[in-house]
């Protein structure tokens, strides 16, 4: 029988005060593609139709012409909003990486200026992919249109997403808590437990998990960002945090146990864990307002992609891996 402390995620996953302590300022990175903080779908059509000279003169001619938001606009404002409530403690800084060239790209820049947005850092890589400057900036995230890219960045060991295209009411609320919502296996853990339920099924999926109930999952590509979120939460009191993380996952009992402890043994604190038993996420993850959501599976941010930003987590046997 599972312990009563396990059930309640805020207080039993919650790290020992001094292992909070930092002399240095908590820095929170996300890269993000162009085309993932605009809407860049015309300017692309024109590149992938009429080729990159075409683009270049599009780009060029229309560069005082400001971008509108993208799907992971929303996410990024807010992201910068933090730094008010910060102060000296830390710092979120977002860079902008482009495949775009410096000419191409001023449209960008100046679109950014328009929108307010402290983004101050950026590299175009003149249509080279720019996931080789993820690790140079020390990016806790990257997120892309390019699938491409978000493959090698997760190959480098950075948490990479895939931005699904979204309608615009999908894209979060401007105000309130940053809200940011997992998938577990194959983004926080690795898949070593989804291996055994594609193999062998339900059953034996839940006999493993409960035989290895105190045995920590292996983690999975998303836990460094994880852990940079849960610094950043750690510099306020848990119910005055402006930022609000939460584990969304179609496990349910008895296989939630290993999940709660795999947490707590990394020190790290989920504010909302849910465990759906195979039940669809849209619905819950419209209830928690996420902001965004990660998920490995394509299906789930199919299903997802109507209702909030979602990123797919191209990682794992359900992507081949």
């Amino acid at each position: 029988m599972s312990r009563p402390d396990l059930l309640n995620p805020l207080t039993a996953l919650t790290p020992a005060p001094e292992s909070l302590a930092s002399t240095e300022p908590i820095r929170l990175v996300v890269a993000i593609s162009s085309r993932a903080l605009f809407d860049l779908d015309e300017s692309h059509r024109v590149f992938m139709e009429e080729g990159v000279e075409a683009y270049h003169a599009y780009q060029v001619a229309r560069e005082n012409e400001v971008l509108e938001p993208g799907v992971a606009f929303s996410l990024v404002q807010k992201l910068l909003a933090l730094n008010g409530r910060l102060g000296e403690g830390g710092r979120v800084e977002v860079i902008l990486l482009s495949r775009n060239s410096s000419d191409t790209g001023l449209r960008v820049f100046n679109s950014i200026r328009h929108h307010g947005l402290d983004i101050t850092r950026a590299a175009f890589s003149g249509g080279a992919s720019p996931y080789r400057y993820v690790g140079a900036f020390g990016a806790h995230l990257f997120l892309s249109a390019d699938p491409d890219d978000v493959r090698c960045a997760l190959a480098a060991d950075c948490a990479a997403a895939t931005l699904v295209p979204a309608p615009a009411h999908a894209r979060g609320a401007e105000d309130g808590p940053v809200r940011i919502a997992f998938d577990g296996d194959a983004v926080l853990f690795s898949d070593e437990a989804e291996r055994v339920y594609r193999s062998a099924g339900l059953a034996a999926f839940n006999a493993q998990e409960v035989a290895s109930a105190s045995v920590p999952l292996s983690a999975g590509p998303f836990k460094g960002f994880l852990a940079a979120l849960q610094r950043i939460q750690a510099l306020f009191p848990p119910r005055d945090a402006p930022l609000r993380t939460a584990l969304i996952t179609a496990r349910g009992a008895p296989s939630h146990e290993r999940v709660i402890r795999t947490l707590r043994d990394w020190g790290i604190r989920i504010d909302e864990a849910l465990f759906l038993g195979g039940l669809p996420k849209a619905g819950f993850l419209e209830a928690f307002d996420a902001d965004i959501f990660f998920d490995d599976q394509e299906s789930h941010c199919a299903d997802a992609r109507g209702r909030i930003a979602t990123g797919h987590v191209p990682h794992g046997i359900a992507n081949g891996g």
